[in-house]
């Protein structure tokens, strides 16, 4: 059975922003999707979130995995260790390289093991902003397409969601049409 997985970043909710709508339009379309509370949100760490996202997920090549921010940064983390081959794989203002570091948090990954990643998935998708204020832009974008292909979109959309800068965003049909 195909299914789906969306991931939320840094503070975040599964209620937050396009995470309803893009699983309601998956369901909609016949997926399982599963849009888990990744346990302590305020500081991801890879220690709690790895461990999580493997004893509960279900990884499949029928399996969709859909990631924003930090929760696009754990896919990369998860990918490298994943025994399975996934369908698709689609970051949403992810980033490649750490992009503040402090002592609460070990979400910061500096260098993935690209060769690792690349053979798990044939359709990745990048989807980044010229104008992302935590810098999770286009830039950051352009390294993970350099180093595992697939296709880079660059929009004006600042994070595609974010609390703290009082961006809602409550629907993405774009993203809802990349995913096959």
């Amino acid at each position: 059975m195909k299914n789906a997985i969306i991931l939320h970043g840094t503070g975040d909710k599964p209620i937050d922003f396009w995470f309803p709508y893009l699983k309601n339009g998956l369901e909609e379309r016949g997926y399982e999707v599963w849009l888990p509370s990744l346990p302590n949100p305020e500081f991801p760490n890879r220690a709690e979130w790895l461990p999580f996202l493997f004893e509960n997920g279900k990884f499949t090549e029928e399996t969709v995995i859909i990631g924003h921010s930090a929760g696009a940064q754990i896919i990369l983390s998860l990918l490298e260790k994943l025994d399975a081959k996934v369908k698709q794989v689609i970051l949403v203002s992810g980033y490649a390289k750490a992009l503040r570091k402090n002592m609460e948090s070990e979400k910061n990954v500096d260098d993935y093991n690209w060769e690792a990643i690349k053979p798990k998935c044939d359709n990745f998708i990048f989807i980044n902003s010229d104008n992302d204020p935590w810098t999770c832009d286009d830039t950051q974008g352009r390294i993970m397409f350099d180093n595992l292909g697939g296709m880079q979109i660059v929009l004006h959309e600042g994070h595609m969601g974010s609390n703290f800068y009082n961006q809602p965003y409550k629907k993405f049909p774009l993203l809802l049409k990349l995913i096959n």
